[in-house]
């Protein structure tokens, strides 16, 4: 029975190696390990013989059962090997080099970021300098500096971003002008892009991180006239021409007289529409003449010293710019509205 066990041993080991010669995928490599020493498997269906054996003869076929099955794995395992360096060549000789290289897709600016370069250069061509600060802030610099009482709402924690350390996110652009104003002396124009936070609900019109672009002139004899110029001269820059403004009598802390800006509206041309709920009119900016006390807490002399600021959001200017309704567009992340931008 020893030597039936060894001979049948010898013939799957033979018929495993001459199946493996011949294939030709994975596949067939896998087929004869199912067939040798898988579960239902030749050399597996062997093993109950070895049960029935002499005692005598039961070392020698278990050395024989062992050898027969490491001998089939090794040829597994060369056949594996050979089939995936000709896969690996068959590959190699497949690429032709001489095929022009792809063309990759070069990014562009994100919208927001257009509209933010595009009023800079707006500005500069007025002779505004771009100036950055912190998003962190001290609460001095984005409230105190800036005459905002105590009880004003937008100190609440319900509304700003604040650290355990007293610090915050800032809620307004403004801090950079408090900056400005005390590293450097008068005359000062500048401009302040840069991204703001404050605590709101998401929706169409508001989100929790925005951009906003502040401007400050500090000279001598500055008055509301120079403020409206520039106003004007922007709006016609970034919407074209027959755009026309309005100011509005308004109350902002940091600025007195304050007043809110309009433009007429760009997409009916000042006719009335839904957009600007038939009024002709659409609201951007806050402004109006840099108040005393702000002044007075950068250590400059209101006697001396006047000045005008304004501030405006730029996804609501890039929203109308390019018609787009969802101020979320601008950060979802998708590829098919950015491309077009």
């Amino acid at each position: 029975m020893l030597d039936e066990l060894i001979a049948k041993l010898k013939s799957i080991t033979a018929d495993a190696e001459q199946a493996l010669k011949a294939a030709a995928g994975p596949a067939d490599v896998e087929a004869v390990k199912n067939k040798t020493i898988g579960r239902n498997g030749e050399l597996t269906a062997l093993a109950p013989m070895m049960g029935k054996l002499a005692k005598e003869d039961k070392p020698a076929a278990g050395k024989a059962f062992n050898e027969a099955k490491t001998t089939v794995q090794k040829l597994l395992e060369e056949a594996r090997e050979r089939i995936a360096e000709a896969s690996g060549a068959a590959v190699s000789e497949a690429i032709d080099v001489t095929l022009p290289g792809r063309r990759w897709r070069i990014g562009t600016k994100h919208p927001v970021n257009q509209t933010i370069d595009e009023c800079c250069a707006i500005f500069r061509r007025m002779g505004f300098t771009a100036a950055a600060g912190p998003e962190i802030e001290t609460v001095y610099n984005c409230f105190d500096a800036l005459n905002a009482p105590a009880d004003h709402p937008s100190r609440d924690p319900k509304d700003t971003f604040y650290f355990d350390d007293g610090r915050l996110m800032r809620t307004q652009t403004s801090t950079v002008q408090i900056r400005t104003m005390l590293s450097r002396k008068p005359p000062i124009r500048i401009v302040s892009p840069g991204r703001c936070y404050r605590r709101d609900t998401p929706d169409a019109t508001h989100g929790v991180h925005f951009h906003q672009i502040e401007g400050l002139y500090v000279d001598k004899n500055v008055s509301m006239a120079d403020l409206k110029n520039t106003l004007e001269a922007f709006a016609v820059e970034l919407f074209g021409q027959g755009v026309s403004i309005r100011m509005r009598p308004h109350f902002f802390p940091f600025t007195e007289p304050s007043a809110e800006c309009d433009f007429s509206c760009v997409m009916c041309g000042g006719k009335g529409c839904r957009v600007c709920k038939n009024s002709g009119w659409l609201e951007i900016l806050g402004c109006g003449m840099v108040n005393p006390k702000v002044l007075r807490n950068v250590g400059l002399n209101p006697d001396e010293w006047q000045g005008f600021a304004f501030g405006m959001g730029i996804e609501r200017l890039t929203m109308l710019k390019h018609r787009i309704g969802d101020l979320r567009l601008f950060s979802d992340n998708d590829l098919r509205f950015l491309k077009q931008f």
